[in-house]
């Protein structure tokens, strides 16, 4: 499994729109074959930043995601809604397992 958390930090007045294009793409990018999870999480205490958690099967499955017409929609609608760039740090499951992931959908 290949794990990426997205972190992001929009602008205020930006929260409703990011979050709707947001769930648009995550409800597409749970559709592909190579994504196990794709979860959107908001911070409680701050509800400008934001977390996506991207399970893939494969390293090369988040390319795929890449190349996705939702995925570049999103990246477009969301680009000036950013009050800062986003940041990536991916990781390698230990617990679940590979086949744990199946069961945690």
């Amino acid at each position: 499994m290949f794990i990426v958390h997205v972190f992001i930090h929009v602008k205020p007045e930006c929260i409703e729109a990011f979050k709707a294009a947001t769930v648009a793409n995550a409800e597409n990018s749970i559709q592909e074959e190579g994504i196990a999870r794709f979860d959107f999480l908001e911070q409680q205490d701050d509800p400008t930043r934001f977390v996506l958690v991207e399970v893939y099967r494969e390293p090369e499955d988040a390319a795929k995601h890449k190349e996705t017409a939702h995925y570049a929609t999103w990246r477009d609608t969301v680009a000036d809604m950013m009050a800062e760039p986003r940041s990536s740090t991916k990781f390698s499951n230990i617990v679940p397992n590979e086949f744990g992931w199946d069961s945690a959908v």
